[in-house]
């Protein structure tokens, strides 16, 4: 009988999503292990020399990158992983990078042929080009990170109270309606759920606080839009060039009474949240692929770009 594979799995890290990449990681590691794999721990800092010397002490013949936001998600890691040789779970180099610039992503979603919401980048000292309310996000932040809405009479620069180091943010119209999230696995849709919050818009604590959203599986949409919306995250991690798993948030916005609903494809994330109760797990186990299924798949379809 062969031996599980050794799989390394990467979390953590310093990105403002550590405590997140700290629950994906325990969590897949935990389904790994019962999907039969050996698993080893580590929890990679800002510090490529020690990352590549954990890599090589622990030996995987696979990497599970649990990580999110900048280092993680960006394309940096991938990039150490591709000069290494080792697969790794996820999207490579390019398509990470791609997804997680918010401005960029745009430009391809638009070529692509697929909806996005009236935006572009505002640099510090300019004004905010946009009617209000509007939505302002970081350029290279994933988890709703630093993301706000200015809403009418509120006079603020979009920068003038910005929690981060940056000279330049996103800001794009906001669009009402709701909230849509469809998980891509390989070359299909897995399903779109929809995500309700109290707090009236899906922000970081709504996404991590206990009771902050709920999920609603299926997304209760007309039968034509939910096909839309599975159609437009395949899309967009195509565009992307993602492969394995991804996520795409989209806002469907069926607020004016006699128009046509309309779909508004917002990011893809390259590295959606991994625990059990995570939206792309629970979307997965309604198309009856259960957690430790979906992480061995993974490791399965798992590689490099060297």
């Amino acid at each position: 009988m062969n031996q599980p594979k050794r799989v390394t799995v990467l979390m953590g890290g310093a990105s403002a999503e550590r405590d997140v990449s700290l629950r994906s990681g325990h969590a897949a590691a935990a389904a790994l292990e019962t999907a039969g794999y050996a698993v080893t721990l580590v929890d990679a800092g800002r510090d490529p020399g020690e990352l590549v010397r954990a890599v090589v002490e622990t030996q995987p013949e696979v990497v599970f990158n649990a990580l999110h936001g900048r280092f993680g998600e960006d394309g940096c890691v991938q990039g150490v992983l591709n000069l290494l040789g080792v697969p790794y779970t996820h999207s490579g180099l390019l398509a990470s990078a791609a997804a997680m610039d918010k401005a960029f992503a745009r430009c391809l979603f638009e070529s692509a042929g697929i909806p996005v919401a009236k935006g572009r980048v505002v640099r510090r000292g300019e004004a905010s080009p946009l009617p209000r309310p509007h939505v302002v996000k970081p350029l290279n932040e994933g988890s709703s990170v630093g993301v706000y809405i200015l809403q009418d009479g509120d006079a603020r620069d979009p920068l003038g109270d910005w929690p981060f180091d940056s000279d330049e943010v996103l800001v794009e119209e906001f669009i009402p309606g709701r909230e849509i999230t469809v998980a891509v696995m390989g070359d299909r849709a897995l399903g779109a759920l929809e995500i309700t919050s109290d707090r009236g818009f899906y922000d970081y604590e709504a996404k991590y606080a206990p009771g902050g959203s709920r999920h609603i599986m299926p997304a209760p949409l007309p039968q034509s839009d939910y096909a839309e919306a599975c159609r437009l995250a395949l899309a967009a991690h195509r565009a992307l060039g993602c492969r394995g798993v991804s996520r795409a948030d989209l806002r469907y916005d069926d607020t004016k009474a006699g128009e046509t609903p309309r779909l508004i494809m917002l990011e893809v994330n390259t590295q959606p949240g991994m625990t059990a109760t995570s939206l792309v797990p629970e979307i997965a186990a309604h198309a009856g692929i259960s957690f430790p299924e979906l992480v061995r798949w993974m490791v399965e379809n798992a590689r490099c770009d060297a």
